[in-house]
């Protein structure tokens, strides 16, 4: 029950965080979801930031299990170990992400070690992202596998605006489609796990008896 019930953690956390974007901008007085990145809900001294990070430890608590449940699910399938081990290791990196300081602070030269940390964290989460899709999308059929194409296509193009949009922010200038380009991102990103999450249920569920769980 165990291995089948797990990789389930995978869906509730891409929901989980879906509504962690709904619930939280709206404790942050004059918060523009299209303008913002969402760092900035958890940016140094926003006050939304003690509930955001509350938040993200369900998160990245329920990301860790869906890893686990993959583990178990994988039985030798070395391509699901390596993913289970990726989404693992995401999942604890992400329960403490350094936090940026406000735009403002930022453009006024109050930028800190903080904040190139928040950036090398980003860059290894997105590193983290692409193995995972790389090494999952082999699992499983040709459909999967142009599909998290199409997700990493989509990564390149957004991110490319998203890190074009994001100079202004050193500069003091408007970043109007920030948010936007940085979220259809992370849409594709959520998409495609609880696409893999499906798989990897409906793949326990038909051939039970071919996997046995690590430990036996």
């Amino acid at each position: 029950m165990t291995r089948k019930s797990l990789p389930l953690c995978g869906i509730i956390a891409m929901l989980w965080y879906v509504a962690m974007n709904i619930i939280v901008p709206m404790r942050y007085p004059g918060y523009d979801s299209a303008s913002q990145t969402v760092s900035e809900l958890s940016a140094i001294q926003t006050p939304t930031r003690t509930f955001w990070f509350i938040l993200c430890i369900f998160y990245s608590l329920l990301f860790l299990a869906f890893g686990y449940g993959i583990l178990l699910s994988a039985n030798k399938n070395r391509k699901l170990r390596i993913v289970a081990i990726i989404i693992m290791v995401d999942a604890l990196i992400g329960i403490y992400w350094p936090p940026m300081h406000q735009k403002e602070v930022i453009a006024a030269g109050g930028g800190t070690l903080t904040d190139t940390l928040h950036l090398v964290w980003a860059f290894v989460h997105l590193l983290l992202m692409l193995l995972m899709i790389g090494f999952g999308a082999a699992v499983f059929g040709k459909g999967f596998r142009v599909f998290s194409a199409i997700v990493v296509l989509i990564f390149f193009v957004f991110g490319i605006l998203t890190t074009i949009e994001s100079r202004g922010i050193e500069a003091g200038l408007p970043t109007p489609y920030i948010g936007i380009w940085e979220r259809i991102n992370i849409a594709a990103y959520m998409l495609w796990v609880i696409v893999f999450a499906i798989l990897l249920i409906r793949r326990n569920n038909t051939y039970p008896q071919q996997r046995v769980l690590i430990n036996s």
